[in-house]
């Protein structure tokens, strides 16, 4: 039998990922990404964060050589593309297709007064049944943003896009988003099911800059002669999946039905519980957003908890712990971390320095070391405290998760970023409370399936997921869990002092 092939694509913060399928077996035939080293998040002024969405473009071309120099497999063999692509970015062209600004990423903070704004004047009652969250700093806020502050590129305006869309559009010609992607930006009203014409209304934004929807498991658009010669794919593959990277992460793991639960520790830290009906944080520290296979008849609601401090952390002490010559590699910070006991003798570290932080009522707290004590901490206790730190964010997160009646005995992973350091792991079961499963999956992978079920390759998630296999799993342990519990008390402790 002839094999044909199912493409993913994970754009992140970081790098953008590609992972080729088979379609039969599901098996992983080749995986690649660019850049080798973590893309730049340019920061113009305190709270900013943008990203050229050019700079996405060419590493997805840089990926997609790679991938296939690998695979050696014919370009029309690939039956179907699938797009994950990190939430909340805005891109926003002109009629001509052309980007108008850099794009303004989901750990900027410059419109969180904005959103704040609307969260009074619309009335948190009003925002909280109709939109389920706050504006805060999401899509929609940092576009009223572009239109009070630069009204000269707000006026040139054809569309507004989420990464993805961009994405898309640069492989179809075509301009579409999903409904997924628009609750993701706070434009989708959850009441009336269609666009939030109360916030939009209220920022002065006219809805034809919303694209139109389309799917997420559906033909989005086709590869464009010049693009798949660019790419050195077939003119004519069809793009049939598109989601935000924590919607898409939870699929990749086959977390799609009420009670199940996803994580993920790339750049931020995400956990992520699927319910079937909308709910809402009354201080919206977590976010409630459409899943990808939500149905009117079937509704699949996904509640997001995120930190924004997380991989970005990790990587930002392993640069400066660097020097010269001496580069440390993440595994050797690893195994550093190992040699310190729990609670890193009393040295806590708050992980808060990558924006506001939703969970804590979009305060900026920054990053912090508490309780550094020049005779005793070295490397090592650095190096454990901040896993420690972001762990015990996630699990203030989860408490709040418990709060909105969201209970879960297990908790899903990929074996991939920080699920790689088994200390990190040891910590999370042990402050988290629940058992961790890690699969040999990553985002690029679930787009490709993804592609495959928009495709109708696959007649069911079922049948999509079933080579997904669990590599690993850990529970708490007593001993371990009571030594976390105290450091993670004091970690709290060091919190209150700084909200």
């Amino acid at each position: 039998m002839h094999k044909k092939y199912l493409l993913g694509y994970d754009l992140g913060s970081s790098s953008l990922k590609a992972a080729l399928l088979e379609a039969q077996s599901g098996q992983l035939i080749a995986s690649a990404m660019s850049p080798e080293v973590e893309m730049t998040i340019e920061s113009p002024q305190i709270g900013w964060a943008e990203q050229n969405p050019e700079i996405w473009w060419q590493n997805l071309k840089i990926a997609t050589q790679k991938l296939l120099k690998q695979a050696q497999i014919a370009p029309q063999d690939i039956l179907a593309i699938g797009i994950s692509y990190q939430m909340h970015g805005l891109v926003i062209v002109d009629k001509n297709q052309n980007v108008l600004r850099p794009a303004i990423i989901w750990c900027d903070s410059r419109a969180v007064n904005i959103g704040e704004t609307a969260w009074q004047g619309l009335g948190k009652d009003y925002c909280l049944a109709h939109l389920l969250n706050s504006p805060g700093n999401f899509t929609a806020s940092n576009l009223k943003w572009v239109q009070v502050n630069e009204p000269q590129i707000y006026a040139q305006i054809h569309q507004l896009m989420l990464p993805g869309d961009y994405l898309a559009m640069r492989m179809t010609g075509e301009i579409t988003t999903t409904i997924s992607g628009l609750s993701e930006g706070i434009f989708w009203d959850y009441s009336q099911q269609t666009l939030a014409k109360g916030l939009l209304d209220f920022y002065q934004i006219q809805a034809d800059l919303c694209p139109s929807i389309v799917s997420n498991f559906s033909n989005q658009g086709v590869l464009k002669a010049n693009i798949a010669a660019e790419l050195g794919l077939a003119a004519g593959t069809p793009i049939t999946y598109r989601a935000g990277d924590q919607p898409n992460n939870a699929f990749s793991l086959n977390v799609l039905q009420p009670g199940e639960t996803a994580t993920t520790a790339g750049t931020s830290g995400v956990i992520y519980g699927v319910v079937d009906k909308p709910t809402a944080d009354l201080g919206s520290r977590v976010n409630t957003f459409v899943h990808v296979n939500h149905q009117s008849t079937k509704p699949r609601y996904g509640v997001l908890l995120c930190v924004n401090g997380t991989g970005i952390l990790n990587s930002w002490l392993r640069k400066n712990l660097s020097w010269q010559n001496n580069q440390f590699s993440y595994e050797q910070l690893n195994q550093m971390a190992q040699a310190v006991s729990i609670g890193s003798e009393g040295l806590q570290v708050l992980p808060f320095g990558n924006g506001n932080e939703r969970m804590l009522q979009n305060r900026a707290v920054g990053a912090s070391f508490e309780g550094l004590d020049f005779n005793r901490h070295h490397q090592a206790h650095l190096a454990r405290a901040v896993q420690e730190g972001i762990v015990f964010a996630l699990g203030y997160g989860f408490e709040i998760f418990k709060q909105n009646g969201l209970h879960t005995q297990v908790i899903r992973a990929g074996k991939a970023n920080m699920f790689l350091s088994p200390l990190f792991r040891e910590a999370f079961v042990n402050v988290i409370g629940c058992k961790l499963e890690l699969y040999d999956t990553d985002g690029a992978q679930g787009a490709a399936r993804g592609a495959g079920v928009g495709i109708g390759f696959y007649t069911d998630f079922a049948q999509a997921f079933q080579s997904l296999k669990c590599l690993e799993a850990l529970e708490p342990q007593t001993w371990q869990q009571t030594a976390y519990q105290e450091a993670f008390q004091k970690w709290l402790a060091a919190l209150q002092r700084h909200l």
